[in-house]
Protein backbone atom coordinates (compact mmCIF):
# COMPACT_ATOMS: atom_id res chain seq x y z
CA UNK A 1 0.00 0.00 0.00
CA UNK A 2 1.44 3.08 -1.16
CA UNK A 3 2.50 5.53 2.01
CA UNK A 4 2.73 9.45 1.52
CA UNK A 5 3.93 11.95 3.68
CA UNK A 6 4.24 16.16 4.21
CA UNK A 7 5.99 17.69 6.74
CA UNK A 8 6.17 21.61 7.33
CA UNK A 9 6.91 24.09 10.55
CA UNK A 10 4.18 26.28 11.88
CA UNK A 11 4.78 29.52 13.19
CA UNK A 12 2.08 28.56 16.32
CA UNK A 13 1.55 25.79 18.79
CA UNK A 14 0.72 22.53 18.53
CA UNK A 15 -2.13 23.23 19.87
CA UNK A 16 -3.10 26.14 17.66
CA UNK A 17 -2.63 24.66 14.51
CA UNK A 18 -4.77 21.59 15.51
CA UNK A 19 -7.76 24.37 16.60
CA UNK A 20 -7.34 25.71 12.94
CA UNK A 21 -7.68 22.59 11.27
CA UNK A 22 -10.61 21.63 13.40
CA UNK A 23 -12.72 24.60 12.94
CA UNK A 24 -15.65 24.55 10.78
CA UNK A 25 -14.41 26.17 7.07
CA UNK A 26 -10.92 24.62 7.04
CA UNK A 27 -12.02 21.67 4.68
CA UNK A 28 -12.92 24.49 2.14
CA UNK A 29 -10.21 26.70 3.01
CA UNK A 30 -7.38 24.03 2.35
CA UNK A 31 -9.22 22.77 -0.91
CA UNK A 32 -7.06 23.56 -3.88
CA UNK A 33 -8.11 26.61 -5.77
CA UNK A 34 -7.33 24.96 -9.37
CA UNK A 35 -9.42 22.18 -8.40
CA UNK A 36 -13.26 22.05 -8.73
CA UNK A 37 -14.94 20.99 -5.17
CA UNK A 38 -18.70 21.24 -4.05
CA UNK A 39 -19.25 20.51 -0.44
CA UNK A 40 -22.44 18.82 -0.41
CA UNK A 41 -22.60 18.11 3.52
CA UNK A 42 -20.50 18.71 6.71
CA UNK A 43 -21.69 17.84 9.98
CA UNK A 44 -19.86 16.93 13.14
CA UNK A 45 -16.21 17.46 13.88
CA UNK A 46 -12.43 15.79 13.43
CA UNK A 47 -13.92 13.98 16.86
CA UNK A 48 -16.46 12.06 14.67
CA UNK A 49 -17.66 13.96 11.78
CA UNK A 50 -19.00 13.92 8.14
CA UNK A 51 -17.87 15.68 5.00
CA UNK A 52 -19.72 14.88 1.64
CA UNK A 53 -18.27 16.30 -1.12
CA UNK A 54 -18.01 16.32 -5.13
CA UNK A 55 -14.56 16.64 -6.80
CA UNK A 56 -13.33 16.85 -10.22
CA UNK A 57 -10.28 14.83 -11.83
CA UNK A 58 -10.18 17.34 -15.15
CA UNK A 59 -13.74 16.75 -16.50
CA UNK A 60 -14.57 13.87 -14.36
CA UNK A 61 -16.80 14.47 -11.22
CA UNK A 62 -16.55 11.99 -8.60
CA UNK A 63 -18.20 11.65 -5.21
CA UNK A 64 -16.26 11.20 -1.98
CA UNK A 65 -17.84 10.14 1.75
CA UNK A 66 -15.11 10.70 4.72
CA UNK A 67 -15.70 9.64 8.05
CA UNK A 68 -13.11 12.06 11.10
CA UNK A 69 -12.64 10.67 14.26
CA UNK A 70 -9.35 9.07 16.36
CA UNK A 71 -8.98 12.48 17.24
CA UNK A 72 -6.55 13.41 20.25
CA UNK A 73 -6.83 17.11 21.05
CA UNK A 74 -3.68 19.47 19.94
CA UNK A 75 -1.88 16.48 18.44
CA UNK A 76 -4.02 14.39 15.60
CA UNK A 77 -7.54 13.11 13.58
CA UNK A 78 -8.13 11.17 11.03
CA UNK A 79 -10.33 11.09 8.11
CA UNK A 80 -11.10 7.90 6.26
CA UNK A 81 -12.68 7.83 3.04
CA UNK A 82 -15.73 5.88 3.45
CA UNK A 83 -16.99 5.62 -0.29
CA UNK A 84 -14.92 7.67 -3.32
CA UNK A 85 -12.22 7.26 -5.96
CA UNK A 86 -9.55 5.23 -3.78
CA UNK A 87 -9.88 1.99 -2.77
CA UNK A 88 -8.87 2.67 0.12
CA UNK A 89 -7.97 6.42 2.18
CA UNK A 90 -6.85 6.97 5.48
CA UNK A 91 -5.27 10.27 6.41
CA UNK A 92 -3.76 11.00 9.63
CA UNK A 93 -3.15 14.89 10.60
CA UNK A 94 -0.46 15.13 13.06
CA UNK A 95 0.48 18.29 14.86
CA UNK A 96 4.30 17.61 16.83
CA UNK A 97 5.17 20.37 18.95
CA UNK A 98 8.68 21.98 19.00
CA UNK A 99 8.18 24.53 21.50
CA UNK A 100 5.86 26.53 22.89
CA UNK A 101 4.97 28.70 19.44
CA UNK A 102 6.13 26.09 17.57
CA UNK A 103 5.39 23.44 15.78
CA UNK A 104 5.65 20.35 12.97
CA UNK A 105 2.26 19.22 10.63
CA UNK A 106 1.83 16.16 9.30
CA UNK A 107 0.16 15.10 6.74
CA UNK A 108 0.62 11.26 6.73
CA UNK A 109 -1.70 9.20 3.78
CA UNK A 110 -1.71 5.27 3.52
CA UNK A 111 -4.08 4.60 0.09
CA UNK A 112 -4.75 2.26 -2.62
CA UNK A 113 -5.99 3.24 -5.68
CA UNK A 114 -8.96 1.40 -7.60
CA UNK A 115 -7.56 -1.61 -8.70
CA UNK A 116 -5.56 -2.71 -6.03
CA UNK A 117 -1.58 -3.52 -6.34
CA UNK A 118 -1.58 -3.30 -9.79
CA UNK A 119 -2.19 0.37 -9.94
CA UNK A 120 -0.80 0.57 -6.85
CA UNK A 121 2.64 0.45 -8.86
CA UNK A 122 2.49 2.02 -11.49
CA UNK A 123 0.07 4.84 -10.17
CA UNK A 124 2.39 5.93 -6.94
CA UNK A 125 4.66 7.77 -9.20
CA UNK A 126 1.81 9.97 -10.73
CA UNK A 127 -0.45 10.29 -7.21
CA UNK A 128 2.41 11.34 -5.56
CA UNK A 129 2.77 14.14 -7.21
CA UNK A 130 -0.85 15.05 -7.47
CA UNK A 131 -0.53 14.86 -3.52
CA UNK A 132 2.74 16.93 -3.41
CA UNK A 133 1.34 19.63 -4.85
CA UNK A 134 -2.09 19.38 -2.67
CA UNK A 135 0.01 19.42 -0.20
CA UNK A 136 2.41 22.01 -0.51
CA UNK A 137 -0.99 23.93 -1.34
CA UNK A 138 -2.57 23.43 1.76
CA UNK A 139 0.87 24.41 4.08
CA UNK A 140 1.78 27.08 2.46
CA UNK A 141 -1.87 28.62 3.15
CA UNK A 142 -2.01 26.78 6.82
CA UNK A 143 0.95 28.73 7.56
CA UNK A 144 0.00 32.07 5.99
CA UNK A 145 -3.27 32.18 7.63
CA UNK A 146 -1.57 31.40 11.04
CA UNK A 147 0.67 34.09 11.06
CA UNK A 148 -1.92 36.76 9.69
CA UNK A 149 -4.71 35.53 12.27
CA UNK A 150 -1.75 35.88 15.41
CA UNK A 151 -1.17 39.60 14.18
CA UNK A 152 -4.81 39.88 15.86
CA UNK A 153 -4.83 37.36 18.17
CA UNK A 154 -5.40 38.97 21.55
CA UNK A 155 -8.45 40.36 20.71
CA UNK A 156 -11.67 38.79 21.68
CA UNK A 157 -13.78 36.85 18.75
CA UNK A 158 -15.72 38.83 17.16
CA UNK A 159 -19.36 38.12 14.92
CA UNK A 160 -19.19 39.09 11.53
CA UNK A 161 -22.07 39.52 9.08
CA UNK A 162 -21.36 39.01 5.54
CA UNK A 163 -23.96 40.20 2.35
CA UNK A 164 -22.38 38.79 -0.75
CA UNK A 165 -21.24 35.27 1.26
CA UNK A 166 -22.20 33.10 -2.04
CA UNK A 167 -19.64 34.40 -4.42
CA UNK A 168 -15.85 34.29 -4.94
CA UNK A 169 -14.75 36.51 -2.09
CA UNK A 170 -17.67 36.43 0.37
CA UNK A 171 -17.40 32.53 0.36
CA UNK A 172 -13.45 32.21 0.84
CA UNK A 173 -13.97 34.99 3.72
CA UNK A 174 -16.44 33.73 5.43
CA UNK A 175 -13.80 30.14 6.05
CA UNK A 176 -11.41 32.55 6.33
CA UNK A 177 -12.62 34.24 9.18
CA UNK A 178 -14.07 30.69 10.71
CA UNK A 179 -10.60 29.40 11.18
CA UNK A 180 -9.41 32.73 12.48
CA UNK A 181 -11.85 31.51 15.29
CA UNK A 182 -14.84 34.30 14.37
CA UNK A 183 -18.69 33.92 14.12
CA UNK A 184 -20.02 34.14 10.51
CA UNK A 185 -23.52 34.82 9.97
CA UNK A 186 -24.63 35.33 6.34
CA UNK A 187 -27.12 37.43 4.72
CA UNK A 188 -29.08 35.08 2.47
CA UNK A 189 -32.25 36.07 0.27
CA UNK A 190 -34.19 32.84 1.25
CA UNK A 191 -36.91 33.12 3.51
CA UNK A 192 -36.36 29.67 5.23
CA UNK A 193 -33.01 30.65 6.41
CA UNK A 194 -31.40 28.33 8.30
CA UNK A 195 -28.32 28.52 11.29
CA UNK A 196 -25.85 31.40 10.95
CA UNK A 197 -28.25 32.89 8.02
CA UNK A 198 -30.11 36.02 7.90
CA UNK A 199 -32.94 36.47 5.44
CA UNK A 200 -33.04 39.92 3.80
CA UNK A 201 -34.80 41.04 0.70
CA UNK A 202 -32.38 44.45 -0.74
CA UNK A 203 -34.69 44.76 -3.36
CA UNK A 204 -38.01 45.99 -1.18
CA UNK A 205 -35.24 46.94 1.15
CA UNK A 206 -36.50 44.05 3.85
CA UNK A 207 -34.00 43.50 6.63
CA UNK A 208 -35.22 43.47 10.19
CA UNK A 209 -32.13 45.95 12.84
CA UNK A 210 -32.88 42.66 14.92
CA UNK A 211 -31.69 40.58 12.82
CA UNK A 212 -28.16 42.26 13.27
CA UNK A 213 -28.15 42.31 16.75
CA UNK A 214 -24.77 41.14 18.42
CA UNK A 215 -22.59 41.94 15.38
CA UNK A 216 -19.77 43.09 15.15
CA UNK A 217 -19.02 44.11 11.92
CA UNK A 218 -20.71 43.87 8.55
CA UNK A 219 -18.69 43.39 5.35
CA UNK A 220 -20.67 44.44 1.99
CA UNK A 221 -19.98 42.28 -0.89
CA UNK A 222 -23.61 42.23 -2.23
CA UNK A 223 -23.77 42.96 -6.24
CA UNK A 224 -24.32 41.15 -9.21
CA UNK A 225 -21.46 39.97 -11.59
CA UNK A 226 -19.76 42.60 -13.42
CA UNK A 227 -19.03 39.87 -16.21
CA UNK A 228 -21.38 39.37 -19.70
CA UNK A 229 -22.75 42.10 -22.59
CA UNK A 230 -23.12 45.29 -20.81
CA UNK A 231 -26.94 45.52 -22.40
CA UNK A 232 -28.85 48.18 -20.59
CA UNK A 233 -30.89 45.85 -18.49
CA UNK A 234 -27.52 44.45 -17.39
CA UNK A 235 -26.11 47.68 -16.92
CA UNK A 236 -29.26 48.81 -14.30
CA UNK A 237 -29.22 44.94 -12.57
CA UNK A 238 -25.46 46.18 -12.04
CA UNK A 239 -26.16 49.49 -10.87
CA UNK A 240 -29.09 48.90 -8.69
CA UNK A 241 -28.08 45.83 -7.15
CA UNK A 242 -25.01 47.38 -5.43
CA UNK A 243 -27.01 50.66 -4.41
CA UNK A 244 -29.92 48.79 -2.91
CA UNK A 245 -28.16 45.93 -1.24
CA UNK A 246 -26.01 49.20 0.22
CA UNK A 247 -29.29 51.07 0.98
CA UNK A 248 -30.50 48.36 3.14
CA UNK A 249 -27.78 47.09 5.24
CA UNK A 250 -27.29 50.91 6.20
CA UNK A 251 -30.90 51.81 6.83
CA UNK A 252 -31.18 48.70 9.26
CA UNK A 253 -28.19 49.59 10.83
CA UNK A 254 -29.03 53.31 11.76
CA UNK A 255 -32.43 51.91 13.18
CA UNK A 256 -30.78 49.98 15.91
CA UNK A 257 -30.10 50.92 19.18
CA UNK A 258 -26.54 49.27 19.44
CA UNK A 259 -24.80 49.15 15.75
CA UNK A 260 -21.60 47.43 14.80
CA UNK A 261 -18.86 49.47 15.26
CA UNK A 262 -17.82 48.88 11.67
CA UNK A 263 -19.27 48.85 7.92
CA UNK A 264 -16.33 47.28 5.23
CA UNK A 265 -18.34 48.40 2.00
CA UNK A 266 -16.59 46.93 -0.80
CA UNK A 267 -15.97 49.45 -4.32
CA UNK A 268 -13.63 48.60 -6.93
CA UNK A 269 -10.79 50.35 -8.51
CA UNK A 270 -12.80 51.23 -11.65
CA UNK A 271 -13.97 54.36 -9.17
CA UNK A 272 -11.40 56.08 -10.76
CA UNK A 273 -11.64 55.39 -14.67
CA UNK A 274 -8.84 55.11 -16.71
CA UNK A 275 -5.78 56.98 -15.65
CA UNK A 276 -3.06 55.71 -18.10
CA UNK A 277 0.43 55.35 -16.72
CA UNK A 278 -0.46 57.71 -13.67
CA UNK A 279 -0.07 56.17 -10.02
CA UNK A 280 -3.26 55.98 -8.01
CA UNK A 281 -3.77 56.42 -4.33
CA UNK A 282 -6.54 57.01 -1.95
CA UNK A 283 -6.02 60.52 -2.55
CA UNK A 284 -7.15 60.54 -6.32
CA UNK A 285 -10.00 62.09 -7.31
CA UNK A 286 -12.70 59.68 -9.02
CA UNK A 287 -12.95 59.58 -12.62
CA UNK A 288 -15.67 59.17 -15.71
CA UNK A 289 -17.18 56.19 -17.23
CA UNK A 290 -19.96 53.75 -16.05
CA UNK A 291 -17.54 51.39 -13.94
CA UNK A 292 -17.05 55.08 -11.90
CA UNK A 293 -20.42 56.40 -11.57
CA UNK A 294 -21.42 52.74 -10.28
CA UNK A 295 -18.85 53.19 -7.97
CA UNK A 296 -19.89 56.79 -7.12
CA UNK A 297 -23.24 55.62 -6.13
CA UNK A 298 -22.33 52.80 -4.52
CA UNK A 299 -19.78 54.77 -2.24
CA UNK A 300 -22.43 57.32 -1.78
CA UNK A 301 -25.20 54.95 -0.50
CA UNK A 302 -22.82 53.94 2.56
CA UNK A 303 -21.73 56.96 3.46
CA UNK A 304 -25.05 57.76 6.05
CA UNK A 305 -23.69 55.16 8.30
CA UNK A 306 -21.60 57.30 9.89
CA UNK A 307 -24.30 59.39 11.15
CA UNK A 308 -25.09 56.11 13.43
CA UNK A 309 -21.77 56.47 14.56
CA UNK A 310 -20.35 53.50 12.73
CA UNK A 311 -16.75 53.54 10.82
CA UNK A 312 -16.79 53.10 7.29
CA UNK A 313 -14.39 51.61 5.19
CA UNK A 314 -14.46 51.54 1.79
CA UNK A 315 -12.34 48.69 0.20
CA UNK A 316 -11.79 49.75 -3.88
CA UNK A 317 -10.89 46.64 -5.43
CA UNK A 318 -8.79 45.66 -8.22
CA UNK A 319 -8.79 42.65 -10.46
CA UNK A 320 -8.54 39.79 -7.93
CA UNK A 321 -6.19 36.69 -8.70
CA UNK A 322 -8.01 33.04 -7.94
CA UNK A 323 -8.03 29.97 -9.88
CA UNK A 324 -11.43 29.21 -8.10
CA UNK A 325 -13.18 31.85 -9.84
CA UNK A 326 -13.38 35.53 -11.75
CA UNK A 327 -10.76 37.09 -14.15
CA UNK A 328 -7.72 34.38 -14.23
CA UNK A 329 -10.59 31.17 -14.03
CA UNK A 330 -12.42 32.73 -16.96
CA UNK A 331 -9.09 33.09 -18.74
CA UNK A 332 -7.64 30.04 -18.02
CA UNK A 333 -9.04 27.58 -21.23
CA UNK A 334 -7.70 29.56 -23.49
CA UNK A 335 -4.29 29.58 -21.97
CA UNK A 336 -3.90 26.30 -21.04
CA UNK A 337 -4.63 25.86 -24.77
CA UNK A 338 -1.75 28.13 -25.75
CA UNK A 339 -4.49 30.64 -27.26
CA UNK A 340 -3.63 33.34 -24.39
CA UNK A 341 -4.61 36.50 -25.50
CA UNK A 342 -3.59 40.15 -24.49
CA UNK A 343 -5.53 42.76 -25.01
CA UNK A 344 -5.55 45.60 -27.62
CA UNK A 345 -2.04 47.03 -27.08
CA UNK A 346 -1.42 45.63 -23.74
CA UNK A 347 0.41 48.43 -22.28
CA UNK A 348 -2.54 49.80 -19.66
CA UNK A 349 -2.02 48.77 -16.52
CA UNK A 350 -4.32 46.01 -14.52
CA UNK A 351 -4.31 46.19 -10.81
CA UNK A 352 -4.08 43.42 -9.63
CA UNK A 353 -4.30 41.37 -6.19
CA UNK A 354 -4.47 38.13 -5.02
CA UNK A 355 -7.51 36.16 -3.08
CA UNK A 356 -5.55 35.56 0.17
CA UNK A 357 -4.42 39.27 0.27
CA UNK A 358 -8.03 40.25 -0.35
CA UNK A 359 -8.67 38.79 2.34
CA UNK A 360 -5.95 39.68 4.87
CA UNK A 361 -6.81 42.84 3.89
CA UNK A 362 -10.99 42.88 5.55
CA UNK A 363 -9.88 41.22 8.22
CA UNK A 364 -7.54 44.00 8.27
CA UNK A 365 -10.09 46.80 7.87
CA UNK A 366 -12.59 45.08 11.08
CA UNK A 367 -9.76 45.18 13.18
CA UNK A 368 -7.86 48.32 12.96
CA UNK A 369 -9.86 51.41 13.92
CA UNK A 370 -7.10 53.65 12.71
CA UNK A 371 -8.26 52.77 9.22
CA UNK A 372 -11.38 54.98 8.16
CA UNK A 373 -12.58 56.02 5.14
CA UNK A 374 -11.66 54.51 1.15
CA UNK A 375 -8.27 52.02 1.06
CA UNK A 376 -7.09 50.78 -1.84
CA UNK A 377 -7.47 46.65 -2.02
CA UNK A 378 -4.38 45.87 -4.95
CA UNK A 379 -0.76 44.19 -4.92
CA UNK A 380 1.87 46.91 -4.47
CA UNK A 381 3.02 46.01 -8.21
CA UNK A 382 0.42 46.44 -10.95
CA UNK A 383 1.72 44.99 -13.94
CA UNK A 384 0.61 46.09 -17.54
CA UNK A 385 -2.22 43.65 -19.68
CA UNK A 386 1.12 42.79 -21.61
CA UNK A 387 2.84 41.45 -18.42
CA UNK A 388 0.15 39.66 -17.07
CA UNK A 389 -0.37 37.43 -20.02
CA UNK A 390 3.29 37.05 -20.70
CA UNK A 391 3.60 35.93 -16.73
CA UNK A 392 0.27 33.82 -17.08
CA UNK A 393 1.93 31.88 -20.05
CA UNK A 394 5.01 31.53 -18.41
CA UNK A 395 3.56 29.89 -15.37
CA UNK A 396 1.35 27.49 -17.76
CA UNK A 397 4.56 26.40 -19.83
CA UNK A 398 2.17 27.37 -22.95
CA UNK A 399 2.88 30.20 -25.31
CA UNK A 400 0.18 33.95 -25.28
CA UNK A 401 1.26 35.19 -28.31
CA UNK A 402 -1.84 36.38 -29.51
CA UNK A 403 -3.85 39.62 -29.64
CA UNK A 404 -7.27 40.65 -29.42
CA UNK A 405 -8.07 43.94 -31.37
CA UNK A 406 -8.38 47.12 -29.54
CA UNK A 407 -11.37 48.10 -31.66
CA UNK A 408 -13.41 45.61 -31.02
CA UNK A 409 -13.09 45.40 -27.27
CA UNK A 410 -13.75 48.86 -27.36
CA UNK A 411 -16.83 49.01 -29.36
CA UNK A 412 -18.12 45.24 -28.45
CA UNK A 413 -20.06 44.00 -25.36
CA UNK A 414 -21.81 47.24 -24.78
CA UNK A 415 -18.95 48.93 -23.24
CA UNK A 416 -17.70 45.77 -20.96
CA UNK A 417 -14.71 45.12 -23.26
CA UNK A 418 -13.61 48.99 -23.07
CA UNK A 419 -13.83 48.98 -18.93
CA UNK A 420 -12.78 45.95 -18.10
CA UNK A 421 -10.38 45.42 -20.65
CA UNK A 422 -9.00 48.18 -22.00
CA UNK A 423 -8.96 50.84 -18.61
CA UNK A 424 -5.53 51.43 -17.37
CA UNK A 425 -5.29 51.80 -13.40
CA UNK A 426 -2.23 51.70 -11.95
CA UNK A 427 -3.39 51.18 -8.34
CA UNK A 428 -1.27 51.08 -5.28
CA UNK A 429 -2.49 50.34 -1.51
CA UNK A 430 -0.17 53.20 0.10
CA UNK A 431 -3.32 52.90 3.13
CA UNK A 432 -2.87 49.42 3.86
CA UNK A 433 0.66 49.48 3.37
CA UNK A 434 1.49 52.65 5.38
CA UNK A 435 -0.84 50.53 8.57
CA UNK A 436 1.58 47.84 8.11
CA UNK A 437 -0.44 45.11 6.05
CA UNK A 438 1.87 42.80 4.16
CA UNK A 439 1.24 41.68 0.93
CA UNK A 440 1.79 37.85 0.93
CA UNK A 441 1.68 38.42 -3.04
CA UNK A 442 3.50 41.56 -3.79
CA UNK A 443 4.24 40.53 -7.32
CA UNK A 444 2.22 38.84 -9.98
CA UNK A 445 3.67 35.41 -10.57
CA UNK A 446 4.20 34.26 -7.26
CA UNK A 447 0.50 34.81 -7.20
CA UNK A 448 -0.14 32.81 -9.94
CA UNK A 449 1.89 29.70 -9.60
CA UNK A 450 0.52 29.61 -5.67
CA UNK A 451 -3.14 29.71 -6.96
CA UNK A 452 -2.34 27.08 -9.94
CA UNK A 453 -0.29 25.36 -7.70
CA UNK A 454 3.12 25.54 -10.05
CA UNK A 455 5.49 26.27 -7.22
Amino acid sequence: MPVFEWRSMMPASADEVFTYHARSGAFRRLAPPWQKLRVLEETGDVSGGRVAFDVWFGPVKRHWVAEMGSAVPGRQFVDRQIDGPFASWEHTHRFAPESADRSELIDHIEYSLPAGVLTDMVGEGPAGKTLSRLFRFRHERTLMDLERHAVWGERPALTVAIAGASGLIGAHLADYLTTAGHRVVRLVRRADAGPGEIPWDPAAGALYPAALEGVDAVVNLAGVTLAGVWTSSRKRAILESRVQATQTLVGAIARMDAPPPVLVNTSAVGAYGSRGGDAITERTELGSGFLADVCRAWEGAAAPVRDAGVRLVTTRVGIVVSAAGGALASMLPAFKAGLGTRFGAGDQYWAWVSLDDVLAAIEWAIHDEEIDGVVNVTAPEPVTNREFTKTLGRVLRRPAALAAPGFVLRHGLGGMGDEMFLASQRALPARLQDQGLRFAFPELESALRYELGRS
